[in-house]
Order: structure tokens, then C-alpha cells, then sequence
């Protein structure tokens, strides 16, 4: 019996037989405070969905439902967001959507959450849609609406104050620390791994992987009859933003002289990238996708979502892994591509070991570190790069995987089916 068998066993677990990843589309991320610091989640999924109408052809009147994930309100109409990324999107006005938040595994809700309205017959064709704005995370307040008394002004930095998680009492560093010393990861195994996340992440671009994946952004208004209009504006007067703004030339050697950021082996070389950005991909029916004639990208194949302790949240992906590998029949050596969310170095490290992966198999593109970590966004990102690598490679199945702060994982498990 495994450590996490009772994680695995209380699993929230589905399989499909017949839904699929269609197709998808993404912005390139951008540097915390960067070229599109201006930029609210809604403008940033708008951009990715349009984006991904446009490179896949699907019309977007051929939507029936929306499932939007977004983690930090970040804009004064944040309530709207699903509605307006499917008003300005050109999405039909009659599609309802729907706003979910599983922390860091957001993106996968809402995969997951359109899987389950098509298994359930509510929709045929979804869209999903995961954006977030690092950079417009808000200095607020939640005590002030009585008043300012003498000394008692309460403004912090949400970004900062988040990554708090306030029932252990530790931050999310803090608990890949404790997987780093539960697993006995060394500050040498984090950097090396980290700068192996960087060297992927530019070799996948500099031979054109994400060609297919990433839509260069342009300054853009977008016009809705009888509405207001929006607008997507790039800072630092950008023309255009074309390319993973954190993906650079990171050698081991420039890491090891960065200075622990939670007193262990993580500093902010080791660590995910914050950034800005967004993804969108349509997830469909059988039936759908055979009566247009399309060639999707995956078959949806089973997910889970579980809970392991707070404080040690980042082990999240492994149970999750299982729960969702065990539910679809197949084991975890049967997963010939890996995606886990590189939120620490030292918490991939601790899934690796503790799942027995092979490296050659795992990020093989570059992971978090290197890319970045648009928190409602990455779950669609890890899925759609899944469904493209398994395609590159010939293999027959693959796992997309995240932990979540408050100690959770969620994992997706996809096929190629040719």
C-alpha cells in the first residue's frame, strides 16, 4: 500500500469514452510586471480564445457552453469574466458560462467540468478557458470599509499575502522545503533540474514546437454591436509580444549564486516563473467531432482530484496521478508523457521520486520554471502541450498533473488517438 492510499482512495475520479481535446491556443507568457503588466484575465482570455477560433477554424457559433477558470480577481468587472471572453470572443450569446477555481489546478476544472456537462448531456461543444494577470494582483484591503483608525491601516500585496496558506502557517515555499527534506533533495539536484527546464523550454522554441501552440499578441480592439468595446494594449509601447518572455539561457552555474528564498534549496531562479497570460482550448463530443469531419487533438480519458496535507501540498500530483491512472485501467508505467507543473524544483523532484518517472518522459518541453505560472491557466496549457507532445511522439497515453495550495493535485489523463 502506498503513503497516499487513502488520498487515492477518497479520489473524485471520472472516465469518458468519447470526449476529446479538439484544439487549442495560447498567449505567450509574459514577466511579472512585464509587456502585459496593463492587461486584465478577461482581455488576456479573449485574446487566447479568439486566437484559437482563428488557428483551428472551428467556428465560434458552434459553442454551447463556457467553463472559465481565473484565480485572482484582478480587474473591477472580474465577475464577468467567463461571460465577456464568450460575448467578445464571438461565442453565441446564448451559451451560459460558468466561472470555477481549484487554486493552481484551475486550468484542469475546467477541462474536467466540461467533460462532465458532455458526459451528462448538457453541452457538445465546450469552451475552456484559463487566464490570469500576476501583475494586476491587487494591494487590498479587507478591513477598512468602516473606516481608518489611528494605526490601523491594513493594505497588503494580495500576490504576497496568497501564498500564505494561514492553516499551517507556512507559505508555498515553505512546503516544498518539507518535500525537500522529506525526500532529501539538495540545493544542487533543484538548480540542476531547474536549469535543465530552461534548456528544454529554448530548444522547444527554437525549433518551432510552440509555433503551433502560441499566437504572437497584438495591440487590439475588439468592437460587440450595441456594447461597449474592449481593448488589449501591450506596455513599454510593444508592437507585438511573440515568445515565452522567461525562456532564456539559464546555466546551472548562474543559478547556484542566487540566494535561498524560503531559507532551503528554492530561490527564485528554482522556483516557477510569475507571469502573465492565457489559454483556451474546445473540448467536444464524439459525435460533434465525427459530424465535422475533425481530427482532435486527444481523447479525454479519465480525471482525479484529491487532497494530501497542507503541508506538504506540492506531493499533490502523485495520488492524483494514480487515482486517475488506477480509475482508467493503466498504471503509471504506462503513461508514455508526463506534464506535472513545476511550481518548485524541489516539489517536482519529490512527484518524480516518489511516482518513479522517468525523466526522458517528464516536461519534455520545459516546464513552469522555465515558462512561467499563470495560475487559473496552467492546467489548460500542461493538457493541450500533453496532447501535442503524445502526438509528436507516437505515444498512446499521457497525464497532465498540478498541485494546489491547501494541500490538493488534480491529474487529467488524455490519449493519442492517432
Amino acid at each position: 500500500m502506498t503513503a497516499f492510499a487513502a488520498a487515492e482512495a477518497h479520489a473524485l475520479s471520472q472516465t469518458y469514452d468519447d470526449i476529446y481535446l479538439v484544439a487549442g491556443q495560447r498567449t505567450p507568457f509574459a514577466d511579472y510586471n512585464g509587456v502585459l503588466r496593463d492587461v486584465s484575465p478577461t482581455d488576456l482570455g479573449i485574446a487566447a480564445t479568439r486566437a484559437l477560433f482563428a488557428k483551428s477554424g472551428i467556428p465560434a457559433s458552434e459553442i454551447n457552453a463556457i467553463i472559465a477558470g481565473n484565480m485572482a480577481q484582478a480587474s473591477f468587472d472580474a465577475y464577468f469574466l467567463p461571460r465577456h471572453i464568450g460575448l467578445y470572443a464571438g461565442v453565441n450569446p446564448l451559451a451560459p458560462a460558468l466561472l470555477v477555481q481549484r487554486l493552481c489546478c484551475t486550468g484542469f476544472e475546467t477541462i474536467l467540468t466540461a467533460a462532465d456537462h458532455i458526459k451528462l448531456g448538457k453541452a457538445k461543444v465546450v469552451l475552456c478557458v484559463g487566464t490570469e494577470s500576476m501583475s494586476r494582483n491587487p494591494i487590498a484591503s479587507y478591513t477598512q470599509r468602516s473606516g481608518f483608525r489611528m494605526g490601523q491601516i491594513d493594505f497588503k500585496d494580495f500576490l504576497w499575502e496568497a501564498t500564505k496558506d494561514t492553516a499551517p502557517g507556512i507559505g508555498m515555499g515553505d512546503t516544498a522545503e518539507n518535500l525537500a527534506k522529506r525526500y532529501h533533495i539538495s540545493r544542487e539536484e533543484t538548480d540542476q533540474f531547474a536549469a535543465q527546464s530552461f534548456a528544454r523550454a529554448i530548444a522547444a522554441w527554437d525549433t518551432g514546437y510552440f509555433d503551433d501552440e502560441v499566437t504572437t499578441l497584438t495591440n487590439a480592439t475588439w468592437e460587440l454591436e450595441n456594447y461597449k468595446p474592449r481593448s488589449l494594449k501591450l506596455a513599454d509601447r510593444a508592437q507585438s509580444f511573440e515568445r515565452d518572455g522567461h525562456v532564456r539561457p539559464t546555466p546551472v552555474e548562474t543559478l547556484q549564486k542566487l540566494k535561498p528564498a524560503f531559507g532551503g534549496v528554492q530561490t527564485g531562479g528554482n522556483s516557477s516563473a510569475i507571469v502573465d497570460g492565457a489559454a483556451s482550448v474546445i473540448v467536444a463530443s464524439g459525435a460533434w467531432v465525427r459530424a465535422h469531419g475533425l481530427t482532435p487533438l486527444a481523447r479525454i480519458v479519465a480525471g482525479a482530484a484529491v487532497t494530501v496535507p497542507p503541508e506538504i501540498m506540492g506531493i499533490g500530483p502523485v495520488p492524483a496521478i494514480r487515482a486517475a491512472a488506477k480509475v482508467a485501467g493503466l498504471g503509471v508505467t504506462d503513461l508514455d508523457r508526463v506534464e506535472i507543473n513545476e511550481a518548485f524544483g524541489a516539489q517536482y523532484l519529490a512527484c518524480e521520486r516518489e511516482l518513479g518517472l522517468a525523466r526522458e518522459r517528464a516536461n519534455v518541453y520545459g516546464g513552469a520554471i522555465a515558462i512561467g505560472h499563470p495560475l487559473g491557466a496552467s492546467g489548460i496549457r500542461l493538457t493541450h502541450t500533453l496532447a501535442r507532445a503524445l502526438k509528436e511522439s507516437g505515444g498512446r497515453y499521457g497525464v497532465s498533473s498540478a498541485c494546489a495550495g491547501g494541500g490538493q493535485g488534480v491529474a487529467v489523463i488524455v490519449e493519442n488517438i492517432g
